[in-house]
């Protein structure tokens, strides 16, 4: 059995101005897999049973599959890519040519139906707590001089949290991180995220 198509990604890749030949190529195996075809963030998406397995994306230099829960795959062709150091669970496979992903069709499925084994023994990425972040020096000495802030910050949501830890942590220089920090001080103390 294979999965309905859904006519948004039908748009979505009859509209793309790069990668169509490729994300046709992925599409066809992703719907060999018996997954879902959803239309989630603007890309194509496969779920099982509403969860997310995989994704489809494309960027200026390469398109990709990403598996929501790709820290759980095991990458035996070591293929898998964190993004970003601060992604913890989703990996992305990329691919720069239709010759790639022709040549990994049967890696490709292999490693979808491992993510789909994952998802049917409810398995989840130990994502890391907030309190695991290092708080930047620049956030702890404001904490010091405005006790209220601290008490601000540590009434935010987890998610709000890290969300300035690793905005001003990202910062390379002290200077930066310091306006950084001063730029939200009163969206913090308001109980605001950074991007409320």
């Amino acid at each position: 059995m294979t999965s309905k198509m859904n006519s948004k990604v039908d748009s979505f890749i009859s509209k793309a101005k790069t990668w169509q030949e490729e994300y046709e190529k992925l599409r066809n195996i992703v719907i060999d897999c018996e997954l879902t075809e959803e239309f989630k963030w603007g890309k194509p998406c496969y779920t099982l049973d509403g969860k997310n397995i995989v994704l489809i994306h494309g960027f200026k230099d390469y398109c990709a599959f990403l598996f929501h829960k790709g820290a759980l795959l095991e990458d035996t062709h070591g293929i898998l890519i964190q993004q970003t150091e601060n992604v913890q669970a989703a990996r992305q496979i990329r691919f720069t040519n239709i010759q790639e992903i022709v040549d990994m069709e049967s890696m490709l499925k292999t490693y979808i139906i491992q993510a789909i084994d994952i998802e049917k023994a409810g398995l989840e990425v130990n994502l890391k707590k907030t309190s695991e972040y290092s708080i930047p020096e620049e956030l702890q000495i404001k904490f010091e001089e405005i006790p209220a802030l601290k008490t601000a910050f540590e009434e935010l949501t987890p998610g709000r949290q890290r969300a300035y830890i690793l905005y001003f942590s990202n910062a390379k220089q002290s200077k930066t991180r310091e306006s950084r920090v001063e730029k939200y001080l009163q969206q913090i103390l308001a109980g605001k995220g950074l991007n409320d």
